[in-house]
């Protein structure tokens, strides 16, 4: 039980420590501070774990279902940190945002339940591509160095030194199997970690300052404040993340030959909005399930929810040792940015894959993703476009989660759902001639553009 709940800890680690340290730099936090943020997170994943997998009263789907801080809400955190005059007040901004947004969904749960056919794989998917590629501009800026105002950021050093890291996980992916290639993302950070020692970017202060037991202070940084622009944006994710968390316990259900029901969903949402609820108490973000666990419990066959119940208060233990959760403030940004591309990337090649069983031979369908994925980069690429909105009203905009998310919920209900709406034609590719033109000929290849 212990080695098979540390696989689950281990599949999981790098999406539980990632959010916290992009959000904790962007608002400055020392190395200090990040181990902390990130110490937190660990441990408030492994209450909501022990809330979903052993449960109490309706709460908790009871079933092996890992929970931990969620990538959806990355983005809108970034935006409300990026909008707020004193950065010292950007954690606890989102973290009161995170409160309401948790007890919102807690109440919203049963009804939900209910509601899950107004996000089918056409929007859900839309959403998770969609958080994937938002995420990946941070890779990136990893990949560049700690400091972008230093000279050496964006070096050959760094480049190199992320590129090199992707490589070890790609190969470890390719050549491992079983545990070892479960892990594989975890063990190019070590690896890229190792090799980045004789370059002198690897600090190991963090690790000598951390104590070996500390407890995550609550409202550490400061008492929760609510700010409306942030709730709304956080609501969104937690939309987001509901709907993600559905697909999960129907597909969970399905491998553990207990198909999740609509009691269970319910007891299961309101296990990941209480989870989101109390997580900030003690400095932790929004909680959702953890999809990579998911295909762990398929591959190794084991079903048993107290095994993952282990995991989590693995998970506990760490967060009450700073030292352990020092380690990843030690891996140097370019290491990080070489693995983030994979973890981000595979995060938005999930979407795709539920875009696959979206439908996506009806025009309808083609159209919803179309318009909701480039209304959802609309801030990644033109990061000023929505400058002459109010500030409040830009925390929304600024995050392409949310937009992108609004546009595939509203857009599905226009063509799928409401006006009587009919099954649109079946198409093959939406610039091809279609039948109505009378020609039997095969179509034209589209002419290259001058």
């Amino acid at each position: 039980m212990a080695t098979t709940g540390l696989q689950h800890v281990a599949a999981m680690y790098a999406g539980v420590v990632a959010p916290p340290l992009i959000v904790g730099a962007a608002v400055g936090l020392s190395s200090t501070e990040l181990t902390f943020l990130t110490g937190a997170c660990l441990f408030t994943a492994g209450l909501a774990t022990f809330l979903q997998t052993i449960g109490v009263w309706k709460i908790g789907a009871r079933l092996p279902f890992v929970n931990g801080v969620t990538f959806a809400g990355v983005a809108p955190m970034l935006a409300v940190a990026g909008s707020v005059d004193d950065r010292k007040d950007a954690l606890p901004v989102i973290f009161g945002a995170v409160i309401v947004a948790g007890a919102l969904g807690f109440i919203a749960a049963p009804f939900f339940s209910k509601a899950v056919r107004f996000f089918p794989p056409v929007v859900t998917g839309s959403v998770i591509t969609l958080i994937g590629v938002s995420l990946l501009p941070v890779a990136f800026g990893w990949s560049q160095g700690p400091d972008p105002a230093s000279d050496d950021y964006g070096s050959p050093t760094f480049l190199g030194l992320a590129a090199a890291t992707l490589v070890i996980v790609l190969l470890l992916r390719r050549f491992t199997r079983g545990f070892v290639k479960q892990i594989a993302v975890l063990l190019g950070l070590v690896v890229g970690t190792l090799v980045a020692v004789p370059f002198g970017v690897t600090d190991f202060a963090p690790v000598a300052d951390a104590d070996v037991v500390g407890f995550p202070t609550p409202f550490h940084f400061g008492a929760p404040q609510f700010h409306l622009a942030a709730i709304v944006s956080l609501c969104v994710v937690m939309v987001v993340s509901m709907t993600e968390s559905t697909a999960d316990m129907l597909a969970l259900g399905e491998i553990v030959e207990r198909p999740a029901d609509e009691r269970t969903i319910a007891a299961g949402l309101r296990a990941d909005t209480l989870g989101s609820a109390l997580s900030p108490l003690c400095n932790g973000f929004m909680c959702s399930a953890f999809a990579q666990n998911i295909g762990l419990v398929a591959m190794t066959r084991i079903r048993s929810r107290y095994v993952v119940a282990t995991g989590g208060g693995f998970l506990v233990l760490m967060g009450l040792c700073p030292m352990a959760a020092s380690l990843i403030a030690v891996v140097p940004r370019p290491v990080l940015g070489g693995a983030g591309v994979v973890l981000f990337g595979s995060v938005a090649a999930s979407g795709i894959q539920t875009l696959v069983r979206a439908g996506l031979e009806k025009d309808n369908n083609v159209l919803i993703v179309a318009v909701s994925l480039a209304v959802g980069i609309i801030p990644i690429t033109a990061p000023e476009f929505y400058h002459a909105f109010p500030e409040t009203a830009r925390i929304v905009l600024d995050s392409g989660i949310s937009t992108g998310c609004v546009t595939a919920v509203v857009l599905n209900l226009l063509f799928n759902h409401f006006g009587g709406a009919r099954e649109a034609e079946d198409v093959t590719h939406p610039m091809e001639a279609g039948e109505e033109l009378g020609d039997d000929r095969p179509a034209a290849t589209v002419a290259p553009a001058h």
